[in-house]
């Protein structure tokens, strides 16, 4: 069912705060910094595949995702919903029930047996995809999804996430240099806000992470073990 109402960016934004801050998919801690895929040391993690557990917030959170794209790029604007492997294919799966639309997901690489295919599902010449994922920090993991889904004729200039950093300047650069529109939820400042007006988490942890938000690859040099 498509939704038909919502609430503003801003509460959207505020609400996927508490959303994760209430299920603990974020993580603090400027002491003892996570390791990120990249290597980099950071005082924050989150995890957005938890969200998939918890039938009440994955419906409300799909349905904030499902009416974002549909104000941002219009309601008419898609043929197929694309999930990134593997991250995005639940949400894929969820956002395109909602359009009544075919779902799809794309590989990271091609299987290396069988069609050798990294687009599972039909995808066909010119139709409109969007590119539904987790999350996204500087954009650069999008856009190999990106070619191979424009590889088999079809479009792909959006991609929708429940997250997005919003800490580093050239994320949409990146994307918008590959004609892509980011669709985001909330980011680590709604994240940090949101912790602060709830007053659960001590302060000076909140600073690390703000110092942290503020020069994020200063931190991470200085941080480097």
């Amino acid at each position: 069912m498509i939704p038909s109402s919502y609430p503003p960016a801003e509460e959207i934004a505020r609400l996927t705060a508490r959303i994760l801050l209430e299920i603990e998919a974020v993580h603090f801690n400027a002491d003892e910094p996570f390791t990120l895929a990249s290597g980099l040391p950071s005082p924050t993690y989150i995890d957005c595949r938890k969200l998939i557990s918890f039938p009440r917030i994955r419906s409300t959170l799909m349905d904030f995702l499902t009416v974002t794209v549909m104000r941002n790029a219009g309601f008419e604007a898609f043929d197929n919903i694309a999930g990134g492997e593997t991250a995005g294919i639940p949400f894929a799966a969820l956002v395109a029930e909602r359009m009544a639309l075919p779902m799809t997901y794309v590989r990271k690489k091609p299987k290396g047996y069988g069609r050798n295919a990294r687009i599972e599902g039909a995808m066909s010449e010119g139709e409109r995809v969007l590119l539904v994922e987790d999350l996204t920090t500087d954009g650069g993991s999008k856009l190999s999804f990106v070619d191979a889904i424009r590889e088999t004729g079809a479009t792909c200039g959006h991609t929708a996430v429940i997250f997005y950093y919003d800490i580093f300047p050239e994320t949409r650069k990146t994307l918008g240099d590959h004609g892509v529109t980011l669709h985001h939820l909330c980011t680590w400042w709604d994240v940090l806000a949101e912790a602060r007006a709830q007053g659960e988490i001590a302060t000076a942890t909140l600073d690390g992470v703000e110092a942290f938000l503020n020069d994020p690859r200063k931190w991470q040099e200085d941080n480097k073990k």
